[in-house]
């Protein structure tokens, strides 16, 4: 735990009871502790808002590339069905 031994966090905690006295200790260990909770909450939720945002582009890339995909696909049949529709009106002029 951050490289203090069992010795050192022992004199901490001797000197945080002479300086803060046996009867605020509970209630500064009390604050702490929730202090510490609240952190992690708010870490674990913007770690939860990234990635849900990631994922939110990730789907919007894979929609941009498949409507890429489907126009490329649908241009050369496009450019066919307005060839025959041209040859069929040509047809129909010479006849």
């Amino acid at each position: 735990m951050f490289g203090i031994g069992m010795p050192e966090l022992i004199v901490i905690l001797v000197i945080a009871l002479i300086v803060i006295g046996p009867n605020k200790l509970p209630d500064i260990a009390k604050s702490l502790g929730k202090g510490l909770a609240e952190f992690k909450k708010a870490s674990d939720d913007f770690q939860r808002n990234i990635q849900e945002e990631t994922r939110k582009a990730d789907i919007l890339d894979a929609q941009k590339q498949e409507a890429e995909k489907a126009e490329a696909s649908s241009e050369p049949a496009q450019e066919s069905a307005q060839d025959a529709a041209q040859q069929t009106d040509d047809s129909k002029k010479s006849a």
